[in-house]
Parts: C-alpha cells; sequence; structure tokens
C-alpha cells in the first residue's frame, strides 16, 4: 500500500470539533433566505457526526445556492454550472475517504446539469445530494426555472411562465437504481436537519429536495404553506427521517408510508395537493459505482506501471 493511501487510512487524533470549526465567511445570502437554514443545518450534521474538516468536501455548481462552499469551513469546489455532479463523482472515485456533499439548485440541477443529475443517481456513489428549489435562477435576478410554476411571472415570461414544472422527485424516482431520495422544507429546522442527517448517514447516492424561500423573487410561492402546514403531509415510518414526537405534532397531516416500495414512493411524490415531507424511497441494497471505482487505488505506483506494461505488450508484434 502505498504512503499517501496510508495517510488516508491512519486513525485521526481524538479532536472535538464545535459548530465554530465548520463556520466559514459570513454568507451573503439576502435576509430571509432559506439557504442559511440549510447551511446552519449542514453545519450541525458535521458537528453531531464530527466530520474533521479536512477531511470534508462540499461541491457545487452555479447559482445562489452554490455559494455554499464559501461559507463552510471545509474543503470545496466552486464548478461550472451544472457541472456539480461531475466534479463530485470524480473526486468521490479517487478519495473514497472522504466525507461528500453536493449543493446545487433547481436551475443548476434540473436544467443545463440534467444528463449529469440522472447518470449521478444511477451511478449510486457515496454523497449526499442538497437540492435547493426556491422555484427561480435567483443569482441571474427572476428568471423562469424548470420547476417555475406554471403562470408565474419572470423577466423571461412577464406574461406568466406557459410550462408545467417539471418534478424533481418523480424524475429521480424514475432513474434506475436510485437509492434515497426524501424532501424538506427550510422553515422547520428539526426535520431539515433530521432529513439531512438521515441523507450523510445513507450509504449511496442520497438526494434531498429542499423546499427553499426566496425572499426576492418568489417569497409568495411558500407563504400559504408556511401559515398553514395541514398543506404539508409528513411520512412516517419507522424506517424513515426520525422525528420528536413533539416536534411530529407541528404537521396536522401525516400519513404512514413504507420507503421501501417504489411504486408508492412515485404515486406520493406526483401529489399535488400536499407538499410531503420525509423519506419518500430508500434501497439500500442498489449497487454503487464507487465501489468499482475505488479498486486498485491501493497499488503501488510501480504496481500500476506493471499492469499497465502488462496489458500493453499484448499489442506488441
Amino acid at each position: 500500500m502505498s504512503g499517501l493511501r496510508q495517510e488516508w487510512e491512519a486513525e485521526a487524533p481524538p479532536r472535538n470539533c464545535t459548530l465554530q470549526d465548520y463556520q466559514g465567511v459570513p454568507a451573503r445570502w439576502c435576509p430571509g433566505c432559506g439557504d442559511h437554514a440549510v447551511l446552519n443545518a449542514v453545519q450541525q450534521v458535521a458537528r453531531d457526526k464530527q466530520l474533521p474538516p479536512e477531511k470534508t468536501v462540499v461541491v457545487s455548481g452555479i447559482g445562489c445556492s452554490s455559494r455554499f462552499p464559501h461559507y463552510i469551513k471545509t474543503y470545496g469546489f466552486h464548478g461550472l454550472h451544472g457541472r456539480a455532479f461531475p466534479v463530485a463523482c470524480g473526486v468521490r472515485s479517487r478519495r473514497p475517504d472522504l466525507h461528500m456533499f453536493v449543493v446545487t439548485g433547481d436551475g443548476d440541477c434540473c436544467a443545463i446539469g440534467t444528463a449529469h443529475w440522472i447518470h449521478t443517481i444511477r451511478y449510486n456513489m457515496d454523497l449526499t445530494i442538497l437540492l435547493l428549489d426556491n422555484n427561480i435562477y435567483g443569482l441571474t435576478k427572476n428568471q423562469t426555472s424548470p420547476t417555475t410554476r406554471t403562470g408565474e411571472r419572470s423577466n423571461t415570461h412577464p406574461r406568466g411562465n406557459v410550462l408545467p414544472p417539471l418534478n424533481p422527485l418523480s424524475v429521480t424516482l424514475g432513474v434506475t437504481n436510485a437509492s434515497f431520495v426524501a424532501q424538506t422544507i427550510d422553515w422547520n429546522p428539526p426535520h431539515l436537519y433530521s432529513t439531512i442527517r438521515a441523507a450523510y448517514e445513507h450509504k449511496g447516492t442520497s438526494f434531498v429536495r429542499i423546499l427553499q424561500r426566496c425572499p426576492h423573487f418568489t417569497s409568495h410561492v411558500f407563504t400559504a404553506v408556511q401559515h398553514d402546514m395541514s398543506q404539508v403531509l409528513l411520512l412516517t415510518h419507522d424506517d424513515g427521517i426520525p422525528l420528536e414526537p413533539s416536534m411530529q405534532r407541528l404537521f396536522p397531516n401525516r400519513a404512514a408510508h413504507d420507503p421501501h416500495q417504489l411504486a408508492a414512493a412515485r404515486a406520493v411524490a406526483e401529489r399535488d395537493d400536499v407538499y410531503p415531507v420525509g423519506l419518500l424511497y430508500r434501497d439500500e441494497r442498489a449497487a454503487r459505482y464507487d465501489l468499482q471505482t475505488s479498486q486498485g487505488l491501493g497499488k503501488s505506483q510501480a504496481e500500476k506501471m506493471a499492469a499497465t506494461e502488462k496489458w500493453l505488450s499484448r499489442y506488441e508484434i
């Protein structure tokens, strides 16, 4: 085993990370933006799981949400628009020891990044994907996104969006080899935290759609549901998102849902009368591509060169 590999697997000295260990420069999102709540939740999960900052990576693309790596004191990669997923898969394939989060938005993931999104779900590498969905392109100032509702006005559709919105949950559940699909809301911190923690603890690709408020351009989108939680359907199950009974009572509309049933998950995802929150689907048996790409990482440079020479010699005349 190479010295680098030994360094990766060396046991870190005991330490006690606090929230301050994960706090980067002050976040410059708008006051009232739901991104603040997501950042706080991820930092709390990192502290409670004692993730070493130097062994944790946040990868993002472009958008308001994708400034996430600047505001958390870990390693980060602020990539190109829609390209967070291939970067994250590349990092995961070479560094199986790292703790990885991918933060993306409804424009970054569901428009220019769609092809990467689909294949990343199919690869099922060990990644925690957080889709911060505010139904608009916020960073570039109010253009219709793939999840913008029909009739919503924007700079690109001043008379109202004419197309029905894309459903990220349905799309993800339609991809072969999906292994963890959940939804939560930014304005309920306990559920947000529990969902992100459960997603991190899942071995494979965890896809979490977070309904996220944009106070500047789509402040009206989630106003009604914030004041009437009966419009939210809390999915409950022993193998779902854990939530204290006192917190469950904040959701007057609750339903038992078995997250191991794909057809049931798809049916729940398609509901348009309520916002389902919780774990829609989990399949711990799904194949993981990173278990294949990590093979051979412990070999020395000499062993790799010898194997390469062996294969090349087959083509000698």
